[in-house]
């Protein structure tokens, strides 16, 4: 396993670790998601690089737009879980109460 390989699999596993192990609020779990998102494009970007094909060239650009799409409309959820709520936390919310 490459130097390259291993960082980014090493930030994919930590940004799943803080979802397993940091569930308080929902801002993390929106973070740790990012930055699960930001290390696969990373991957996908020089994993094209490296391949030198030009078929492979637009799949990052798509990565990246549904990571700001999903970045969007987590934001969004949090901020109508906080003015129903009163707070992010995630043990505060009960899905029966829909």
């Amino acid at each position: 396993m490459t130097p390259t390989h291993f960082t980014f699999s090493t930030a994919f596993a930590l940004g799943l670790a803080g979802i397993a192990f940091h569930r308080t609020h929902l801002l993390s779990i929106l973070l740790c998601l990012e930055g699960m998102m930001l290390s696969l494009f990373l991957a996908l970007a020089l994993w094209t690089l490296e391949l030198t094909s030009a078929s492979l060239s637009a799949a990052p650009m798509f990565l990246l737009a549904f990571s700001a799409c999903e970045a969007s409309a987590g934001l969004a959820l949090l901020v109508a879980t906080a003015r129903t709520h009163g707070s992010d936390h995630l043990k505060s919310l009960n899905l029966l109460k829909c």
